[in-house]
């Protein structure tokens, strides 16, 4: 990594039209129940003045705190190494899961579903439309896990015209990235159907229709979020004509991209278990390796080039 980067850790109170920096950066956005609320957010940069591409990075179900993967910091080391700007927004901690959702079953675990954390990313997609050395045509948005899911949910194209986020999601990311996302749920109008409401998944229901190009990368032995029903999801949405792809890595597991062993972990809530617990994690160098090659050359063809 380069030794010149810069972490900018800011924050915003608007008063009477003016913008003062403080110690922390708080994003306006809506909660689970439609109320507005502020939460957490990191910023980093590379040195000089831009206007540099963008990209929001959605952390996993560990979220930003002392138990994250770390995951959502080592790619955006690698993103501000390679020119982008980056935003992190916290959906966790001040909703009350500081500690991540990854083993707590618990109903308010769905108060940050990844659908519900949408709101968030275009919170921190519109912050970054305010920065003087952001290119606000040029911003992506990724994520791992349960933020690869939220990336999925984030792009979704709207079903109804009037439906929340539509306007913003036809005015807003370039393009996607999604690793190992939980592909067997409802993004607008595609979804799976599971047997009996259980963890099989029998059948898929629609089209998963991005507003923007996607890239999604998964294992081949992914246990928490099979790469099966994310195969179904790409092939379905090539053949309708959007621009999805996707890259599987035989043997990698879930979160192939860290240094961690291959671990199982029977605490994990998984609804892709037949018991909704245990899932295996554990680095994968070659596909950690290669994931960094595949979003730089997506994100650079789709953020970088010159519009034609």
């Amino acid at each position: 990594m380069h030794t010149a980067l810069t972490a900018l850790v800011l924050g915003f109170l608007v008063t009477g039209g003016c913008v003062a920096a403080t110690s922390n950066l708080t994003l306006t956005t809506t909660a689970a129940n439609g109320t507005v609320e502020q939460i957490p957010a990191t910023i980093l940069k590379p040195d000089g003045p831009g206007p540099f591409p963008a990209v929001v990075i959605m952390h996993d179900c560990s979220g930003l705190g002392p138990p994250s993967s770390g995951a959502p910091m080592r790619w955006a080391r690698e993103l501000v190494d390679s020119g982008y700007a980056i935003i992190m927004p916290d959906s966790f901690t001040t909703r009350g899961h500081a500690g991540g959702v990854c083993t707590n079953p618990s109903p308010s675990r769905n108060d940050v579903a990844p659908a519900r954390r949408a709101p968030d990313a275009y919170a921190a997609l519109a912050y970054l439309r305010t920065l003087p050395y952001v290119d606000g045509s040029r911003i992506g948005i990724m994520g791992g896990s349960h933020g690869g899911s939220t990336t999925l949910a984030s792009i979704a194209a709207p079903v109804r015209d009037k439906e929340p986020l539509a306007h913003e999601k036809r005015t807003g990311f370039s393009a996607a990235v999604a690793l190992y996302p939980g592909c067997a749920a409802r993004f607008g109008g595609w979804r799976a159907v599971r047997q009996n409401g259980g963890s099989t998944v029998t059948s898929y229901v629609g089209v998963y229709k991005p507003v923007a190009p996607l890239l999604i990368l998964i294992g081949e032995s992914d246990d928490w979020t099979p790469a099966e029903p994310c195969r179904k999801l790409t092939e379905i949405a090539r053949q309708a004509g959007y621009p999805v792809s996707i890259k599987v890595y035989l043997g990698a597991h879930h979160s192939f991209d860290s240094n961690n062993p291959v671990n199982y972990n029977p605490a994990r809530v998984n609804g892709n278990s037949p018991t909704g617990r245990g899932a295996t994690t554990g680095g994968d160098p070659k596909a950690w390796d290669d994931s960094v090659r595949e979003v730089m050359a997506f994100f650079g063809d789709q953020l970088k080039k010159p519009v034609k």
